[in-house]
């Protein structure tokens, strides 16, 4: 099918292309853009099409004729049919202009009015398709979109691949899709253009899986389903669309341990290579499938004979694959597992299970079959199954331990103590710890429902309120319900006044009211000999007390780390060891707080504890970054980030810290789009606490884009946030000296001053040294720009001697630019009668310092500053001398950029605003600077502040 420009249907919306596919996108159409072809590969159901079609609409537009085919298995034995495809609609246009045996030739293979065959007429087809393309290409340039290559007939595909060959220079691009299993696509790229480049799409991970899934309307879906789906699928596309859409139809849910349903059309997919196994070897697979980690051995255990020469032929059809160096049968895709299970009836799964219970070495594994083995209560089943779950605890699987839970409540009999519901209660503190809060949060509400004892109704209203996470606003009406509930039991109290605390943090941003509740919280948990929730109230209070720069934060941590400890909360997120950390870090002992963190996180992934995990790797990450590490720190916060998405647990506190790592060794653009997620994530939860780190961390990102005035918005806020929360220590957000460079950048020194004033007296009280040399940093900056230069460049040498032993690496490369910047425009402005500044006017040191910290971002800066020379280097408070009257001058376009720029807006915002490419806006701004005179988007900023004041 062919369409040209003028009469195209208008591009679509690409709702499932933009889920895990947008780097692979952008190299396609940066491909597509150099005038090359793409050939996208990859196995059945990855979502080749999808991206075929967004592609051919999104580029589509730049070709004056497009021709199109789609190739199919039942069509591919007809000759000629996919260039009857793309070529029958443009037949007229082009056989005039073709040479007689050409054209008779193609007319004859398009409309079948002919006995046409490669054979007899070989190479006057062969040019004719050549002949045809280039006359098309005469009128404009082409594009060739071909879908499913590999069911191409044969006729087509040769003549296909001789023009491609051939076309050389000729405007002919070709977007073309083949299922592979493997690499093997470059059987397929003779058919393509030399130039073509290959893109294999890959499985989606689980964070794409659960976009795709929400895009699609299965929102009911818990996380832990999700995670299910995304196993089962393997993070292809079509099959995670086919699971999610069989469980958001499904009645009943899967009971724990038991694979996913798996619907009809995926089985038949999958399946279809069953027919020409034996019965026998069927139910071997089937026990295979159920297994967690199928052997021969096991195998044979379970009554299987015969499973070698089994297991053989289902390799040798591709259903399983076989490693010599690995014990463990492998299914060749996870779907292949869960539709054989799905496949076969519930009484001849239950005899699998049973044969497994007694078969399988490890006590979890014959606990969980014996469970799906069984029907209805036992008492011996449940004990056995509790018991196993313990086990899992101990070995740190939290998640295998709720999933037992669950069983064992499902099989112990009401009447039982234990009972079922204190069970599922146990299960619900597993989730929390694995990090599946939904499922603990659909655990208590369930129990709440039939609980009467109040202190298994608290035990679920906690669970309650730690499954919201930091978003307590959204229970805020639990806490009336479970006060009432605890009555005057002082250890019931005790967890209530705890979670009070936190309220009183996230939801009031009251520090004083969180401390009064913690310590509250911390005395009725001794009065009940509950050691474990008094160690946590004691350990929120010391944190508090820390970040407010109470004088008494030193004591309570000693209290919060005294003997007896629990292990649990030694460890914790939340507990002692996290409350010497932060300590630690604010006291600048930054190896200390390194090793701290360091054994806290391997411990917590000892015990798979899932949140206290993504917390630690944001504050291992943290502390690198302080140290000078950026890019350990970058690949740290990543990973947090990562497994904060794959959990849905601390995502803004993460996307925070990442937007710091990311400015600082990454994508500024990056970190800027992270820092506003972190921003709206605690903007929705109501959470001032993290709201304010989230707008420190825009700020330094926009400091180093270039954007001081956007700093300066965004600093200001926090400063009022934090003057507002109660928090004094200057040591917690380290925002201070990037407001006062900022301030100074767009000449405001008198506030800058003031900033530097009052955060150094909250400093020398607490003795935050780092945050001192910082600012002096800065006070450098307000003394050069009032013209005092020898005086700057004296108090900065100190400054980096300072931090570079203090420890902190980046500082100290930010002091050493500064300092360069200094001399390089004493350098270049020599005022009369002064003297020479002292040290080389050259960036090297700078550089230098920088490349250590792999701190990339800044480098840039550096060598730009370098290669400019000193005459590009300005007084930092200077304005530019250009008239605000010149801005009429501008074309409309240009004014609209201008404007958003001063506006304190990106190239990557305004590109999104005015729908045009960053390129564009990139562009556009260098026409501004040309016409206005002006050397940076920091002038246009100053014409802002200039326009502003009169």
């Amino acid at each position: 099918m062919t369409g040209r420009r003028d009469f195209q249907e208008p591009p679509r919306s690409r709702p499932d292309l933009v889920i895990g596919r947008e780097d692979l996108f952008t190299s396609a159409r940066e491909q597509l853009g150099r005038g090359g072809s793409v050939l996208l590969h990859g196995p059945a159901g990855i979502g080749k099409s999808t991206v075929l079609r967004a592609l051919a609409a999104d580029y589509g537009g730049a070709a004056r004729t497009v021709l199109r085919c789609s190739a199919t298995e039942s069509e591919s034995h007809l000759p000629f049919l996919a260039l009857a495809d793309l070529f029958g609609l443009v037949l007229e246009d082009v056989s005039g202009a073709l040479p007689g045996a050409q054209r008779t030739a193609l007319e004859s293979a398009l409309t079948g009015r002919g006995e046409s065959t490669l054979q007899r007429d070989g190479l006057a087809l062969r040019l004719a398709v050549l002949s045809a393309l280039r006359v098309l290409a005469a009128k404009g340039p082409v594009l060739v979109v071909a879908d499913d290559l590999q069911w191409l007939d044969a006729a087509s595909a040769e003549l296909l691949g001789f023009a491609a060959r051939r076309l050389g220079d000729t405007p002919v691009q070709m977007l073309c899709a083949v299922r592979t299993e493997g690499q093997e696509y470059d059987r397929h790229l003779p058919a393509s253009p030399p130039d073509t480049l290959a893109v294999r799409l890959g499985p989606l991970n689980r964070t794409q899986v659960s976009a795709l899934l929400d895009h699609r309307g299965y929102t009911p879906l818990s996380r832990s389903t999700i995670r299910d789906i995304h196993r089962t699928s393997g993070g292809n596309p079509l099959f995670a669309l086919e699971l999610g859409r069989a469980l958001a139809e499904s009645p009943a849910r899967p009971r724990p341990g038991e694979p996913l349903p798996v619907p009809t059309s995926l089985r038949a997919l999958v399946l279809s290579r069953l027919e020409v196994l034996s019965d026998e070897a069927r139910r071997t697979l089937l026990v295979a499938s159920a297994g967690a980690r199928p052997t021969l051995a096991l195998l044979h255990a379970a009554g299987r004979e015969n499973a070698e020469a089994e297991t053989a032929r289902a390799a040798a059809l591709g259903l399983l694959v076989t490693d010599p160096e690995a014990p463990a049968l492998r299914f060749a895709h996870p779907l292949i597992s869960a539709a054989l299970y799905a496949e076969a009836p519930a009484q001849e799964r239950r005899a699998v299970h049973a044969a497994l219970s007694t078969a399988a070495s490890d006590p979890i594994e014959r606990a969980r079959h014996l469970a799906l083995a069984t029907t209805g209560t036992d008492p011996d089943v449940a004990a056995r199954l509790a018991e196993a779950g313990a086990l899992a605890r101990d070995r740190g699987a939290p998640s295998v331990a709720a999933s037992l839970g669950l069983l064992s409540a499902r099989h112990t009999p009401a009447d039982s103590t234990p009972g079922p519901d204190e069970r599922r209660l146990q299960a619900a503190e597993d989730a929390i710890t694995a990090g599946e809060a939904d499922l603990a949060r659909d655990i208590a509400r369930d129990v709440l429902t039939r609980a009467t004892v109040p202190a298994e109704r608290v035990r679920a209203w906690m669970v309650v309120i730690e499954a919201a996470g930091q978003a307590l606003g959204e229970v805020d009406a639990v806490f009336p319900q479970v006060l009432a509930d605890a009555g005057d039991d002082p250890r019931l109290l005790a967890q209530v006044y705890y979670q009070l605390a936190w309220r009183g943090l996230v939801v009031e941003g009251d520090f004083a009211e969180a401390r009064q509740e913690a310590a509250h919280a911390a005395e009725l948990a001794a009065r009940g000999g509950d050691r474990r929730t008094e160690l946590m109230a004691l350990s929120f209070q010391a944190s508090t007390e820390t970040l407010m720069g109470h004088p008494d934060a030193p004591v309570t941590v000693k209290r919060a780390l005294k003997e007896p400890q629990d292990p649990y909360v030694a460890c914790h997120h939340n507990g002692a060891g996290s409350a010497r950390f932060r300590w630690l870090i604010m006291s600048d002992q930054l190896p200390e707080a390194r090793a701290t963190i360091t054994a806290l996180l391997r411990e917590v992934r000892r015990r798979g504890m899932v949140e206290s995990e993504v917390h630690f790797l944001r504050f291992l990450a943290d502390t690198e970054l302080r140290s000078g590490h950026c890019g350990r720190a970058l690949d740290l916060a990543r990973e947090s980030l990562r497994l904060a998405r794959d959990s849905g647990i601390g995502e803004g506190a993460s996307a925070m810290l990442a937007s710091l790592a990311e400015a600082s060794a990454g994508d500024v653009d990056r970190a800027l789009a992270l820092a506003r997620e972190a921003a709206d994530h605690a903007e929705v939860d109501g959470d001032q606490m993290y709201l304010s780190r989230a707008l420190a961390a825009l700020g330094y990102a926009q400091l180093v884009a270039g954007d001081p005035a956007g700093t300066v918005r965004s600093l200001r806020r926090v400063r009022e946030l934090e003057q507002g929360l109660g928090i004094n220590d200057p040591g917690r957000g380290r925002w201070h000296g990037d407001l006062a460079e900022a301030l100074v950048r767009i000449g405001e020194p008198g506030e800058a001053q003031d900033v530097i004033d009052t955060t150094r007296a909250h400093a020398l009280r607490l003795g935050r040294q780092s945050v001192l040399a910082v600012l002096d940093r800065a006070e450098a900056l307000v003394r050069a720009a009032r013209g005092e230069h020898e005086a700057a460049v004296a108090r900065l040498t100190s400054v980096q001697d300072r931090l570079g032993r203090l420890g902190y690496g980046l500082e100290e490369a930010r002091a050493a630019f500064a300092l360069a910047r200094l001399r390089a425009q004493a350098a270049a402005s020599p005022r009369t009668g002064a003297r020479p500044l002292p040290g080389p006017a050259s960036y090297d040191e700078a550089a230098r310092l920088f490349r250590r910290c792999r701190a990339l971002p800044w480098l840039r800066q550096v060598d730009a500053a370098a290669t400019a020379g000193p005459t590009a280097v300005e007084p930092p408070a200077a304005t530019p001398a250009v008239s605000l009257d010149a801005l009429e001058g501008l074309a409309a376009m240009e004014r609209q950029v201008a404007s958003l720029v001063m506006e304190g807006a990106t190239n990557r915002e305004i590109a999104a605003r005015l729908f045009i490419s960053v390129k564009t806006v990139e562009a556009t701004l260098t026409r501004v600077y040309r016409k206005l005179g002006i050397r940076s988007r920091v002038d246009i900023v100053r014409l802002a502040a200039g326009r502003r004041t009169t």
